[in-house]
């Protein structure tokens, strides 16, 4: 495909033709497949990306693209078609976030763990909070994102891999079983991250992370409490004046920066580089804190390999729990 090679008029006149045919009819003359990742949007009609695009060809090129003649794939089918003006949208809904399935998991676990149909109130509900939620930006999300037969049936993938279901599970993925998992262990835990989620999307104050957010995806998989309240978390320990805060309260009553968990000081091991350089980790988790206004006694200044070490998975050892470990492990 060339750049430049249809116009937007070349579209329209595709997108008519679409609509004479019928979609079905339309695929099947071209040699053509349903759309498997993106759809263009149009007048509150859906597209396939690619079809359209090979098909507009023919109007200034004198016959239209092979379904295998597009260089770059599908994407390069989407550039052509958002270059000239159109929208493009999911033709399926993206994989489930913890975040997403923390909160299915549960209306599940309040339900005594049996799944719920569509046209239930509480399906209507949660659906309504993925939506406010908004694990994925706009443009990867298909029409029927988080609907209330989605959401119903994956409220069917948790229950059927507890415990106490005898018969075929449904087929869910990975990530139900983990946090499922989760929640038979730690059921306070994962009730409290999810009320918070609750509250906060109901009342308009948690806000999906930015795409651009720096993070780390194996900490994000491991919290006890999903991206977007981990993300809320990280962001309470980096705030600077709090951190500044903790640092000048450790030097008034005499301390130093050596890490509270397994007692190494930056400034010692490399002297002038190190001085006044040290981590600052929010003991208690955010689900368990709430939103309440961080003391100084919340905070610990511990160095960066304990800190990655407390964030590597959930349940998360406090900083003191943590050097137990360090100190048993010492004694072997």
């Amino acid at each position: 495909m060339r750049k430049g090679a249809i116009s937007r008029d070349d579209i329209l006149k595709t997108l008519q033709e679409y609509d004479e045919l019928g979609g079905s009819a339309f695929l099947d003359l071209y040699g053509f497949k349903d759309a498997r990742d993106y759809l263009l949007l149009h007048d509150g009609k859906e597209y396939a990306s690619k079809a359209v695009a090979g098909v507009a060809h023919k109007h200034q090129h004198g016959r239209p693209l092979t379904y295998d003649e597009f260089s770059g794939g599908v994407g390069h089918a989407v550039d052509w078609l958002k270059r000239e003006g159109f929208t493009i949208g999911a033709s399926r809904s993206p994989k489930w976030t913890r975040d997403e399935l923390i909160l299915v998991c549960d209306v599940v676990a309040r339900n005594d763990w049996r799944w719920l149909d569509s046209d239930d109130p509480r399906v209507e509900e949660l659906s309504k909070l993925l939506q406010l939620l908004g694990a994925y930006p706009e443009d990867q999300r298909a029409s029927t994102y988080r609907n209330c037969n989605g959401v119903a049936r994956k409220t069917a993938d948790i229950a059927t891999r507890h415990p106490r279901y005898e018969k075929k599970p449904t087929k869910g993925g990975k990530l139900d079983v983990e946090v499922l998992h989760d929640f038979l262990t730690r059921p306070v835990e994962m009730a409290a991250a999810a009320q918070l989620l609750r509250n906060g999307l109901a009342a308009g104050t948690l806000l999906p992370v930015p795409a651009d957010e720096e993070t780390d995806d194996d900490e994000e998989a491991s919290a006890p409490e999903g991206r977007v309240l981990y993300a809320r978390h990280r962001r309470r320990e980096r705030n600077k004046a709090l951190r500044k805060k903790k640092i000048a309260s450790v030097f008034k009553n005499g301390g130093t920066l050596a890490c509270e968990t397994c007692g190494f000081d930056f400034e010692a091991v490399y002297g002038e580089r190190g001085k006044g350089y040290v981590e600052c980790h929010h003991v208690v988790p955010l689900h368990e804190a709430g939103e309440s206004t961080t003391k100084l006694s919340d905070l610990a200044l511990i160095c960066s390999n304990c800190h990655r070490m407390i964030h590597r998975t959930a349940p998360w050892p406090t900083p003191a729990e943590l050097r137990k470990l360090i100190t048993s492990q010492t004694l072997h």
